[in-house]
């Protein structure tokens, strides 16, 4: 019995991971991917877009992140920073490495487009520990 309730409680968060993972209140489409100046590098553009109440999650970059936001308005918490209201119409820029996250914070989808230039060959983004 001692060996079945740790086999039970790994099987239900495998499974509530795999409903949290196909559920996903964020989505980031590729819209282009590019070499820049800077060997090593290079530049990925992406629309952005979180659900209404919806977080991002604790995550990094390996490379600096430029946003504008499209549409929405979100709390932009950035680790180091007082958290900050961004409103459609307006940029942000984030540091290579910087851990941060995102709450949509409108009554609809959030929408940006994000700017990455980021290490060649590393995840766009990192879950943060």
């Amino acid at each position: 019995m001692r060996f079945i309730a740790p086999m039970l409680l790994l099987a239900a968060s495998a499974l509530t991971a795999a409903a949290l993972a196909q559920s996903s209140a964020i989505r980031r489409t590729v819209i282009q991917k590019a070499d820049v100046s800077v060997p090593g590098r290079e530049a990925v553009v992406a629309r952005v877009e979180l659900d209404k109440g919806a977080t991002a999650g604790r995550h990094s970059h390996p490379g600096d992140e430029i946003g504008y936001v499209m549409e929405g308005e979100a709390d932009l918490v950035v680790d180091g920073e007082d958290p900050r209201r961004i409103k459609a119409g307006e940029s942000y820029i984030i540091p290579a490495g910087t851990v941060h996250d995102a709450v949509n914070a409108g009554p609809g989808t959030l929408k940006l487009v994000g700017v990455f230039v980021v290490e060649k060959g590393k995840p766009l983004a990192t879950p943060a520990k």
